[in-house]
């Protein structure tokens, strides 16, 4: 059997998710119905670097999957695009060795949120962009991710239906956000993230930003170790799994889209 990797991009808005659901449009049960038309009918399971929540995107999502057929691994991407819907799309296929897993062998994430904070919405970006009207300081929301980095309990930031087992620890190497021309973009690179974690984080830092809460708040916040004392999960739209690292030294960055 060969084990060929993908990166996969695609547009959450019209997903239940990524993971595949009985009667639900997933992008998992969109990538296994390629395969299996490719294999002639043979379930060909598909296995990623995580999950992703209805409505949430990503840039460069990661999956990988067996076969015995002989296909030239640069071959995939164009057979498997040709059998998907509009807002899925291969960017790259190679096939890689046996002991490969895209789970288990991920070293970094990045996830990036993005904020319009303009008094208007832009009714054509709504379902990539969280419209936030209220005035934000941006030096209090800067100084607050500050106080994200390093290795915590994150369990004050993750979600209460979350079936997680074991640790919440995790570690933030780097969480920043930046304005411009009325869009705020916040990005955060770990070494894995929990479940809503990054929109916990992000409705948090909203409260930051209105004065409702202190920069410095986000110590005492992840030392009660208590979802209550979070601000409110952002919403999905905003949210873009980035870019999963393999290697140590991989610190390319792909453009925004």
């Amino acid at each position: 059997m060969r084990k060929i990797k993908c990166i996969v991009t695609y547009d959450g808005s019209r997903f239940s998710g990524y993971q595949i659901q009985p009667g639900q449009r997933t992008v998992q049960g969109e990538l296994e119905k390629a395969l299996a038309k490719i294999h002639k009918g043979s379930h060909t399971g598909v296995h990623a670097s995580g999950r992703t929540d209805a409505g949430v995107h990503a840039i460069r999502q990661v999956f990988h999957f067996e076969t015995s057929y002989q296909i030239p691994e640069e071959k995939w991407k164009k057979a498997i695009n040709s059998l998907l819907p509009g807002d899925i799309y291969i960017t790259s296929s190679e096939e890689v060795a046996s002991s490969f897993h895209s789970r288990f062998d991920v070293k970094r994430k990045e996830y990036r949120y993005y904020v319009s904070n303009t008094v208007e919405p832009n009714v054509f970006w709504r379902n990539y962009v969280f419209h936030f009207a209220y005035q934000l300081n941006l030096e209090s929301m800067q100084e607050a991710c500050r106080h994200l980095e390093g290795t915590h309990d994150f369990t004050s930031f993750t979600s209460a239906k979350a079936t997680t087992k074991g640790s919440k620890i995790r570690t933030i190497y780097h969480a920043s956000c930046s304005e411009r021309d009325g869009q705020i973009e916040f990005i955060f690179r770990g070494n894995g993230f929990l479940y809503n974690m990054v929109r916990i984080i992000i409705g948090t830092l909203l409260d930051i930003g209105q004065g409702r809460k202190k920069p410095e708040d986000i110590q005492s916040i992840i030392g009660k170790k208590d979802r209550k004392y979070a601000g409110e999960t952002a919403p999905p739209q905003g949210l873009y799994l980035w870019k999963v690292i393999y290697e140590e030294n991989d610190e390319e960055i792909p453009s925004k889209p």
